[in-house]
């Protein structure tokens, strides 16, 4: 563990115990911090700079999201995540995506529709010259301004909940061949969907979206004998 974290810079408004929540989750995300992993937190707290306070505080959260478990008498480890993990956040994700997507063509502003045509430009852009990792952020920010425009804040927080817990594989999905050249078409057809105001081929096209990741997922686990638990 030592070296992959750096000390917390109280430069934002944010509070301390936000700051450590939101550093330990990008790391568990990234792959710094790896599944099954114990998290100790006087070792933790050593490398942020902080005290143990914060890092309790943000480990019972992460807990609580689906990142760490704790094991009784031996304390905090980062989720592992198997097939059926993946299968059941894609079962739950598909469907929520789908209504946002749903109410996003019944109640997006213009200047939303405005936002995803850009933002297919630079998705565009991207599969172009085989930029993973922007693509990864221009896709998140595409999903982001859909749950915005669907005018609904709970349902914008549980999915963005949900995709943080299968984040690690994300640039699996988007680099696997012809993944991003599809994935560009899937939000043109969903941004022409709801540019049409056609609520039920809005849910419908999100819906395929979500489940040929999902796909491409498992597809990329199964190949290369990951060891996503069955």
């Amino acid at each position: 563990m030592s070296g992959r974290l750096f000390p917390i810079k109280l430069d934002n408004y944010k509070p301390l115990r936000e700051i450590v929540f939101e550093t330990l989750r990008e790391a568990i995300i990234s792959g710094r911090l790896r599944p099954g992993e114990r998290m100790m937190e006087v070792q933790l707290a050593e490398e942020m700079g902080v005290s143990r306070t914060p890092v309790r505080e943000a480990i019972r959260k992460l807990e609580l999201e689906g990142f760490v478990v704790m094991i009784p008498r031996k304390g905090a480890y980062v989720a592992d995540i198997s097939t059926k993990d993946i299968a059941d956040v894609f079962e739950i994700r598909g469907a929520l995506e789908s209504l946002a997507a749903g109410l996003a063509a019944d109640r997006i502003a213009d200047s939303e529709l405005e936002e995803l045509e850009r933002l297919l430009v630079q998705v565009s852009e991207c599969a172009e010259v085989q930029d993973l990792e922007r693509l990864v952020e221009v896709d998140t920010q595409f999903h982001d301004v859909l749950y915005k425009a669907s005018r609904n804040e709970r349902l914008a927080q549980i999915i963005s909940t949900l995709r943080e817990q299968i984040q690690r594989f994300r640039k699996t999905s988007m680099g696997s061949p012809g993944r991003m050249r599809e994935t560009l078409e899937e939000h043109r057809k969903i941004v022409d969907a709801i540019s049409d105001r056609n609520v039920a081929l809005a849910q419908s096209l999100a819906l395929e979206h979500i489940e040929n990741a999902e796909n491409r997922i498992l597809e990329f686990i199964r190949n290369h004998g990951l060891d996503a638990k069955e």
